[in-house]
């Protein structure tokens, strides 16, 4: 019983820290109005920013894919996972970056988790001296990424591409990777890729760009921050994940053919995995032509105002509730992530709580998910909600109670 005790230890800690995480059991498809628990709850909580999990086109082609490969791959891709759908996918995502990067080719992966494990391990692998870069507040996955490859990680503060070059020009590594979101997703803001890029060219370093939350959502087609910068290198890895604006599941690395055919040969968390249901992919086909097409433009449109009516409401709302000036700073975000900073982790949960109780969703983040002192309410957009939906989630703010003065202040960065 001795080591349940240190577990129940270890638990109450975190309860007592407000940090403990539960779940909630969700009844209904993804999409803005859900049933959670068995009541109605208007959800600004997914990441399925273009509203494409409940597409009816989607639907279909996933059904389709079910009647024609089944419902699992049976093996790993380089045994007998690989299906015609794999192989369809990667071709079109091959297809779609050609622009961005010379000689493109693309390699469908189980997980963005998975890809970045796979990218950071396999280009350091062997190496006789690697050292990563990571921004401060990078993902989990490449942090985790970045441990499992055993290279010297060099972690830079966020954004800082004058730190960066400094560590940079310090370095002896035979191997740089530098690594880092394109869309920060507890922040919603934008790496400066353009400077991040230009320092990997001048010191022969590979630029790894997490694009989990940028594909599907910038550029003028939706495939993310390399179009939204107009971006092209052969120095360039990208990772983008398939679950979010794509609405189905699953991940891809999009790379310089050479690339990808090392990693095919040496990223374990890909040799050795079971292939993602061909199904998926088949799906995912169609999701892919929706960004890319006339009604991907349309959605992204669609997001823009309503974070237009967001911001605006929001900046109403403060005037009014005077007494509410320790409630929120609203990050500086162009995305549909849209973070409201609380500060302690006991009003961020409380306010989490007040909006369930008036039927809107939004999860209360905590550290280790952002730093300590930062908690806040992750607030995040889809295409599938409505104006009335965004005035709904402000009236919900509008009853919120006072807040502790311990609640975090800090004056919105211009």
């Amino acid at each position: 019983m001795k080591l349940l005790d240190q577990l129940s230890e270890q638990l109450d800690e975190l309860q007592a820290l407000g940090l403990q995480r539960s779940r909630q059991v969700v009844q209904t498809p993804c999409g803005a109005h859900q049933v959670v628990n068995g009541r109605p709850v208007l959800s600004f909580n997914s990441n399925d920013y273009l509203g494409l999990a409940n597409n009816a086109h989607v639907l279909e082609a996933l059904n389709e894919g079910v009647r024609r490969y089944g419902a699992g791959s049976g093996a790993s891709h380089l045994i007998s996972g690989h299906s015609q759908a794999h192989q369809c996918l990667e071709e079109q995502l091959a297809d779609l970056y050609g622009p961005h990067m010379p000689q493109a080719r693309a390699l469908s992966m189980c997980t963005g988790y998975m890809a970045n494990l796979a990218v950071l391990s396999a280009l350091t692998a062997g190496q006789s001296s690697a050292e990563i870069f990571s921004d401060a507040l990078n993902h989990a996955s490449i942090i985790d990424g970045a441990r499992l490859s055993r290279a010297k990680v060099s972690v830079y503060p966020h954004r800082s591409t004058q730190a960066l070059a400094q560590q940079l020009q310090a370095s002896s590594a035979q191997t740089k990777l530098v690594v880092t979101d394109s869309v920060f997703s507890m922040d919603g803001t934008l790496a400066p890729l353009p400077e991040l890029l230009a320092l990997c060219e001048k010191h022969g370093a590979w630029l790894v760009v997490d694009d989990a939350h940028g594909f599907g959502v910038l550029g003028a087609r939706g495939l993310g921050a390399l179009e939204h910068f107009g971006l092209r290198s052969s120095h360039v890895v990208l990772m983008g994940t398939l679950g979010k604006s794509a609405g189905v599941a699953g991940a891809f690395v999009a790379a310089h053919d050479t690339v990808v055919q090392y990693l095919i040969q040496r990223a374990r968390p890909y040799i050795y995995t079971t292939a993602a249901p061909p199904a998926l992919a088949h799906a995912l086909l169609t999701s892919v032509n929706i960004i890319t097409g006339p009604l991907g433009h349309a959605l992204r449109d669609q997001l823009h105002q309503l974070l237009q009516v967001w911001q605006a409401g929001l900046a109403q709302f403060l005037t009014v509730r005077s007494d509410l000036s320790r409630l929120p700073c609203l990050l500086p975000s162009a995305t549909p992530i849209q973070p409201l900073v609380l500060g302690s982790n006991t009003a961020v949960m409380q306010a989490s709580s007040a909006l369930m109780q008036r039927g809107v969703w939004v999860s209360a983040i905590r550290a280790p998910t952002v730093p300590a002192g930062t908690a806040r309410l992750r607030i995040t957009f889809s295409a599938a909600h409505t104006q009335a939906d965004v005035h709904t989630l402000l009236q919900g703010l509008q009853g919120l109670p006072a807040l502790s003065p311990g609640a975090y202040l800090e004056k919105v960065p211009a």
